[in-house]
């Protein structure tokens, strides 16, 4: 697949310290601000995932269009919603989208990374216990160009941050 024909793809995800980002399909860590957060950056745009984290939803998000990755034949999902069987067919599924994003799970986080250009990340500043990772970035190859650090409070249990990385263009 040619990477250059399709839009700027963002990876967006929550990690432990210890890049742990679920355990047993499901989230670890309630916070609030990071939801809305997701909720606001991915509303009107394509979400690629695969099949275990779409089953994770109750039912699809409102006002986003759900690409889901998974190798079962005749996977049935709700109208609306597209499936497809690799990552490059899910990108050529987004091409009209100035803005799509990369969801999860782990195994599509590990496909999709060399592919996007962009990473919103939420470090959760603990380490969890968890039996789904996210891959490492490596800084050779990624920039930060912004972090906003957010304290634990009443509404959240513990400290984390924001951070936007940018794959770097001149990568020597």
């Amino acid at each position: 697949m040619n990477t250059k024909n399709h839009p700027p793809l963002t990876v967006i995800v929550a990690v432990s310290e210890n890049q742990v980002i679920g355990k047993d399909n499901d989230l670890i860590w309630d916070l609030s601000i990071d939801l809305k957060r997701f909720k606001t950056l991915t509303s009107g745009h394509h979400m690629i995932m695969g099949r275990k984290t779409f089953e994770s939803f109750p039912k699809p998000l409102p006002n986003r269009t759900h690409i889901v990755i998974t190798r079962q034949k005749n996977y049935r999902v709700p109208e609306g919603v597209v499936v497809v069987n690799s990552i490059e067919k899910a990108i050529e599924a987004v091409v009209n989208d100035e803005q799509p994003y990369i969801i999860g799970g782990g195994e599509i986080y590990k496909q999709a990374l060399p592919y996007a250009s962009i990473i919103e990340l939420t470090r959760v500043h603990e380490n969890f216990d968890g039996d789904t990772y996210f891959p490492e970035i490596d800084l050779n190859q990624w920039e930060e160009i912004k972090r906003e650090r957010i304290s634990k409070d009443e509404k959240h249990a513990c400290d984390f941050s924001f951070i936007t990385y940018k794959r770097q263009t001149n990568i020597n």
